[in-house]
């Protein structure tokens, strides 16, 4: 009798490992970090607050008005970021995948953004200094991360590890880091970090990094875009997303949330086509 119960017992722990193993498998998360358009400038719409529950966030931050806590999964209905950001390229990133992967597979987005920031802001060797001279608004927001916004990512990435797998990285910044040749030099350093400090295959993991505001639509750091484009020369597995014909606000700084909208659509095409999906619905 007692063989038996142990037998038994063994059977429902193998299977229920197994269940645990593929749901695991089935929740592709998404690393996201910048400055300001990653954030979300553009006010959401109603059509955007719509979500197909197969896509989740991570919470970054606390935000008691919204009802949502810091390390908490929930819907991912704007903003994504903190309590009071908008659109962001992570919104639609997230609806193009939900609509092409198989209805098994649940995407989600851990999104820690500082608008205004250079890049230095996520390094680790150089956060600190860059806080203590930063503006009293942005200070703020970096305190909002506890000081460290990439400790922040870290930290949200680990636990977001318990319940899925890593599939991706994606970066909106360059404005404030416009003309400095050295940007891809950081990113790298900062890229190289993630995939250290959580134990990932850099070739498993890409980087996607989104273009500012295009030329085409007058964008007052576009210069930054030839910059931009350079980074797949020192990051192998990085994919430069482009702006162009995304739609800019009059400060030709940020998206509008059409351009948002466009854009996040981009990076999500793109991840798609490395995971081995064709687009079937654009949303």
């Amino acid at each position: 009798m007692k063989i038996c119960y142990k037998l038994f017992l063994t059977t429902c722990l193998a299977l229920l490992s197994q269940t645990a193993l593929s749901q695991h498998k089935n929740l592709y998360i998404f690393l996201c970090f910048g400055q300001s358009n990653m954030e979300g400038n553009a006010h959401f719409e109603a059509q955007d607050t719509t979500v197909d529950q197969r896509f989740r966030v991570l919470q970054a931050v606390d935000c008691p008005a919204l009802g949502r806590v810091k390390g908490n999964w929930y819907t991912a209905v704007p903003p994504l970021c903190r309590c009071s950001t908008g659109l962001t390229p992570a919104d639609y990133f997230g609806r193009t995948l939900v609509a092409n992967l198989p209805k098994n597979i649940t995407v989600a987005v851990i999104n820690v953004s500082v608008a205004g920031s250079k890049i230095e802001v996520f390094e680790q060797d150089q956060y600190q200094a860059y806080a203590a001279t930063a503006p009293d608004w942005m200070k703020k927001m970096i305190a909002e991360y506890n000081g460290n916004p990439y400790a922040r990512l870290l930290e949200l990435a680990k636990l977001a590890q318990k319940s899925g797998v890593i599939k991706g990285v994606l970066l909106h910044q360059g404005e404030s880091n416009t003309n400095d040749t050295l940007w891809t030099k950081k990113v790298k350093g900062i890229y190289d970090n993630l995939i250290k400090d959580l134990g990932l295959k850099p070739k498993a993991v890409p980087l996607l990094a989104g273009e500012v505001v295009n030329a085409d639509q007058g964008g007052i750091c576009s210069s930054m875009n030839k910059i931009i484009a350079t980074l797949p020369q020192v990051v192998p597995n990085a994919y430069v997303i482009s702006s162009a014909g995304c739609p800019c606000s009059a400060d030709h700084l940020h998206f509008t949330a059409a351009g948002y909208r466009e854009l996040g659509k981009r990076y999500g095409i793109q991840m798609l086509s490395l995971l081995g999906y064709q687009v079937k619905d654009h949303q």
